[in-house]
């Protein structure tokens, strides 16, 4: 299984992602997303997992835990983005 591991984006999905991410079957997002919308950009290439961090606003801690836990491909993978 392909993840996509990504962090820290802050609002800003840089082009590259969606070359890098090309193929990927599940997305990790550990973090400082930025506006929620950006999920839903990443949602176009893959499902995604994510949590907030310590800049993201309301809207995403509303939207996404502050600890996911998820099963790919048989393995268990937590999912933060700091302490």
């Amino acid at each position: 299984m392909k993840i996509g591991i990504i962090s820290d984006t802050h609002g800003l999905l840089r082009p590259q992602v969606f070359s890098v991410f090309e193929g990927v079957e599940h997305i990790l997002h550990a973090g400082d997303v930025g506006p929620a919308d950006l999920l839903v950009e990443l949602e176009a290439i893959a499902p995604v997992t994510a949590v907030w961090g310590n800049t993201d606003g309301w809207e995403v801690r509303g939207r996404v835990p502050e600890v996911a836990r998820v099963e790919l491909g048989g393995v268990s993978v937590a999912v933060l983005h700091g302490m």
